[in-house]
C-alpha cells in the first residue's frame, strides 16, 4: 500500500470514528498499528489493543465527569489524609469504606467528631473513591440541601428534587446537625433520607452526638425517625475531639517564634 493510500485510509478511519463517537480509536489507530507491525502481532491483538485504549479512555472520562457532577467544594483524596495526625481514626475501617462495598449493600457511613478532626476531608475522599468506580455521587451540606428543598417546595418541584437525590448512588451529606432546623425544614430533610433508606448510601459528617440531636430537630418523634434511618446498619467512625488543624496552627506559630528568637 502506498503512502498516499495510507493517508486516505487514515482519513477514512478518522471520519468513521467521528461518526461512531470513538475519539481514542481515531487518535491511536496509527500508533497502535505501527506497534503491531513492529511486534508482529495478529490482527485480533491489534484490534483488542485499539478497543482497550478506547475503553480505558472512556472510563477515565466517566470518572472525571462523575467527580465534576458530584460538586465537591474541593478535592480531598484519601492518600492526602495524614492519619498520623489523627491516630484515633481507624485506618483499616476507612480503607475498607474506600473500597465502596458499603455502597453495594446500601449502608451508611457516619463520621462523628469535633470540628477540625478531618470529617469533611474523609467524607469527600470516600465520595471521590466512589466516583473513581464510576458511581453517581452528590456532595451537599445539610444547610444547602434544606435550602434547595425549601426553594423546590415553593416552586412546586419538590418531588422532582427528592427523586433526583434518591437516584444518586452515594449522597455525601456534610455538617449534619450543625444548625437547628424548624419543623418544616426537618420534614423536608426527612423526605430525602426516607427515600434513600435501605436503597442507597449516605456518608454523613456531624459534630453532635446522637443523644443531643433534639437540639437540632425539635420534634422528638421526627428526630428519632431521622436518627433511626441514618444509623441503621451504619458504619460509625469517631474522629475525635481535638482539632489537628488548630494544633498544626499552634505548632507553626511556635516554630516562627523560635526562629525569631534565634535570628
Amino acid at each position: 500500500m502506498t503512502k498516499a493510500q495510507d493517508k486516505t485510509l487514515e482519513a477514512s478511519i478518522k471520519a468513521a470514528c467521528k461518526e461512531l463517537h470513538t475519539p481514542t480509536l481515531a487518535a491511536r489507530a496509527k500508533e497502535l498499528s505501527d506497534d503491531a507491525a513492529r511486534n508482529d502481532q495478529s490482527f485480533l491483538s491489534y484490534l483488542w489493543a485499539l478497543l482497550e485504549a478506547e475503553l480505558d479512555d472512556r472510563a477515565e472520562r466517566r470518572r472525571v465527569r462523575r467527580i465534576r457532577e458530584a460538586r465537591f467544594p474541593r478535592l480531598k483524596r484519601l492518600e492526602d489524609f495524614r492519619f498520623e495526625d489523627a491516630p484515633q481514626i481507624p485506618v483499616a475501617t476507612i480503607h475498607e469504606l474506600a473500597g465502596c462495598g458499603f455502597i453495594e449493600r446500601a449502608e451508611n457511613a457516619i463520621l462523628l467528631g469535633e470540628s477540625g478532626t478531618g470529617k469533611s476531608h474523609l467524607a469527600i475522599a470516600l465520595g471521590i473513591a466512589a466516583c473513581m468506580q464510576s458511581r453517581r455521587v452528590r456532595f451537599v451540606t445539610t444547610a444547602g440541601l434544606v435550602n434547595e428543598l425549601l426553594e423546590a417546595r415553593d416552586d412546586r418541584t419538590l418531588s422532582r428534587i427528592v427523586a433526583r437525590y434518591a437516584r444518586v448512588e452515594l449522597l455525601v451529606l456534610d455538617e449534619m446537625a450543625y444548625v437547628p432546623l424548624s419543623h418544616p425544614e426537618a420534614e423536608l430533610l426527612f423526605q430525602v433520607l426516607d427515600e434513600r433508606t435501605e436503597l442507597s448510601s449516605i456518608v454523613m459528617t456531624t459534630n453532635l452526638p446522637f443523644g443531643e440531636w433534639t437540639k437540632v430537630f425539635p420534634e422528638p418523634r421526627l428526630c428519632k425517625a431521622i436518627v433511626d434511618r441514618l444509623t441503621f446498619n451504619a458504619h460509625i467512625v469517631e474522629t475525635g475531639t481535638e482539632s489537628w488543624r488548630f494544633r498544626k496552627t499552634l505548632e507553626r506559630q511556635q516554630r516562627k517564634g523560635v526562629r525569631r528568637k534565634t535570628a
